[in-house]
């Protein structure tokens, strides 16, 4: 009896060894480093540029370069917020469909203020027109 208690004994332990090995491998660096850069940028941490693309015409819409945390909502838009020097916040929306995409490059390198950032709209992506009005 004291043998077959024994033999459950190891194969239990050999068990536990084997499920604690499978879920350790679970987690890989590449893993824990992609959650740490996350979660720096969404500290603001982290300067990056977001750039909006027309995927038609392969035409830039909308470019915003700074320290910015970035979520997508149920409305089909991207929600850029920003924190400024004063400790104040500003959110952005853009709205995508399936003309738009976005491209968002990590810039962590640059040496810049953390609370500067840039939002450059390219005027001539939209259409001008001029009102008159009849004498």
């Amino acid at each position: 009896m004291k043998r077959v208690r024994k033999i459950i004994t190891v194969l239990m332990a050999a068990v536990l060894m084997v499920v604690m090995a499978v879920s350790l491998t679970g987690c890989t660096e590449v893993d824990q480093v992609n959650h740490n850069i996350s979660q720096e940028a969404d500290n603001f941490n982290v300067t990056r540029r977001l750039e909006v693309i027309n995927a038609r015409t392969d035409t830039p819409l909308f470019e915003l370069i700074g320290n910015f945390a970035l979520t997508n909502n149920t409305e089909n838009e991207l929600v850029v917020t920003v924190e400024l020097e004063d400790g104040t916040y500003k959110k952005h929306y853009i709205y995508l469909n399936e003309y738009t995409m976005y491209v968002v490059e990590d810039l962590s390198g640059s040496d810049v203020s953390p609370y500067h950032y840039e939002i450059n709209v390219l005027p001539e992506q939209f259409q001008v027109f001029s009102l008159q009005s009849e004498d």
